[in-house]
């Protein structure tokens, strides 16, 4: 047998595995991440960080490191494209998108884990597994066989770690495709920008927008579905934007080009053993209200302060389980809204006519927001048991006299944050910060918040307060 030479192995460096290495360096957990490209992505796709994400990344101390590489835009219009401004008074301190190149951010998660000491290397890629009572055994391409207790697959749509494990991937394939490219242009610019104008009128998704000097990103709808393996070429642009705007802008010498399609599909189970799977890896669907990525980096806040519970030797013995029980369900709901949305967008005169209907509902400020809150993942609650409704809920970034609550979670630990100045965390004070505000802005007088911000407990009686304690992060010490 090999000896264990690493406590987790994330197969796969995107913004899932990066972030999910960081959450377990917190925790001193031993952390190797293999990632088969040894160059980044030769495209530069623009993605959004939602409200939910942006919060995360400010309770780790990262946002102020992330926003200059970005900007800034409104926290509206996500659903099916519907122009619809976001509710003035949405709960958060980062109600805004932020549009920011993939390739940042997964460099700024990437040095960002790094800093917390996490191994990686570039260039490998997995080849199989075997996982017995205590570990996995992974061999990569060229042969070496690496040892570790726990491995998590991050390693996307196509995830080689999912396809070994063998678990079901049910869903729907794509039915659709869609072309999307960095192209240089010949058309003068007023021309394009009254053309695309009224070509958006029928064809929500078309995107033909400017991106620095002579160059425009182009999304546009395929011709059908081909196979993916295959790069689109520039006369496939040329012949679609023909198709839909009636002219192809002159396009030429592009940068980059590619294809993605609509296909839906989670996987059955996000655990067997000791390996597991988080972000594209388990959930893929089509890109409608810019989820993806935030889905995948809020997996990885879920699993990895729980599987780092689990490796330094407190967890409760269901906790690990909870990871699927939490995160399964908030994907399907994630997946049914895309399919929601993908029907409103549809050309056909029932889904129209449902479209034109729900534009309506959305001048209603609570129809609004709950999409808005659905999109955004600020609307999750997870099924903590029966409480008040802040139960299994984030909480917002309270003000506190020590700063800000989200900067006082760096650490990646729970929080007691107490009204009453009564209570204590006792022989839990080594997982669990204690806060003692008074004049904190909540409606009840003490919170147990886990790590990744989620409110565990709501009460007053420290009897009840040690059951939720126990029940989270474990035994007390002494």
């Amino acid at each position: 047998m090999h000896s264990l030479h690493y406590d987790v192995i994330v197969v796969g460096c995107g913004p899932t595995g990066a972030m999910l290495a960081a959450e377990l360096r917190l925790h001193d957990v031993r952390v190797l991440v293999l990632e088969k490209d040894t160059e980044p992505g030769s495209f530069v796709r623009i993605v959004g960080l939602h409200i939910r994400s942006l919060e995360l990344l400010a309770m780790r101390g990262l946002l102020d490191r992330v926003l200059p590489h970005g900007r800034r835009r409104p926290a509206g219009g996500f659903f099916a494209a519907i122009d619809k401004p976001a509710p003035e008074s949405l709960d958060s301190a980062h109600a805004y998108l932020l549009g920011i190149p993939q390739p940042v951010i997964v460099r700024l998660l990437e040095e960002h884990a790094i800093a917390l000491g996490a191994e990686v290397r570039h260039g490998c890629a997995v080849a199989g597994f075997e996982q017995d009572d205590d570990g996995v055994t992974v061999e990569l391409d060229d042969g070496e066989r690496l040892r570790s207790r726990y491995l998590v697959g991050c390693d996307g749509a196509r995830s080689t770690v999912r396809k070994l494990l063998g678990v079901g991937f049910p869903g729907e394939p794509s039915r659709t495709e869609t072309l999307m490219g960095e192209l240089k242009v010949g058309a003068p610019r007023e021309e394009i920008a009254a053309k695309v104008a009224d070509v958006r009128k029928t064809y929500r998704t078309f995107i033909f927008a400017p991106f620095g000097e002579e160059v425009y990103r182009v999304v546009v709808p395929a011709e059908g579905v081909s196979d993916r393996a295959q790069p689109p070429t520039l006369e496939d642009f040329k012949r679609q934007l023909r198709a839909i705007a009636g002219t192809d802008f002159g396009v030429h010498s592009p940068r980059w080009l590619s294809r993605f399609g609509d296909a839906t599909r989670l996987v059955e189970r996000y655990r067997v053993g000791r390996v597991l799977l988080a972000g594209d890896a388990a959930h893929i669907h089509p890109p409608i209200g810019g989820q993806g990525l935030n889905l995948g980096v809020q997996d990885a806040f879920n699993l990895g302060w729980k599987l780092a519970a689990r490796i330094r030797g407190w967890a409760p013995e269901k906790l690990l389980d909870t990871y699927q029980s939490e995160r399964h369900p908030v994907a399907e709901e994630v997946l049914d809204n895309t399919r929601a949305q993908a029907e409103l967008l549809s050309l056909e005169p029932g889904p129209r006519a449902v479209r034109r209907l729900l534009t309506e509902l959305m001048d209603f400020e609570e129809v609004n927001r709950h999409l808005i809150e659905k999109i955004t993942a600020i609307g999750v609650r997870y099924d903590f048991g029966e409480g008040p409704d802040l139960l299994g809920r984030r909480l917002r970034d309270v003000e506190l006299k020590q700063g800000s609550l989200y900067g006082l979670m760096h650490r990646g630990r729970g929080v007691l944050l107490d009204r009453t100045e009564r209570l204590t965390v006792g022989g839990w004070a080594d997982r669990v910060d204690y806060l003692a505000e008074p004049a904190a802005a909540l409606d009840v007088p003490c919170v147990l918040l886990r790590p990744d911000g989620h409110v565990a407990w709501i009460g007053d009686d420290q009897k009840e307060l040690d059951g939720h304690l126990s029940r989270w992060f474990g035994e007390r010490e002494g």
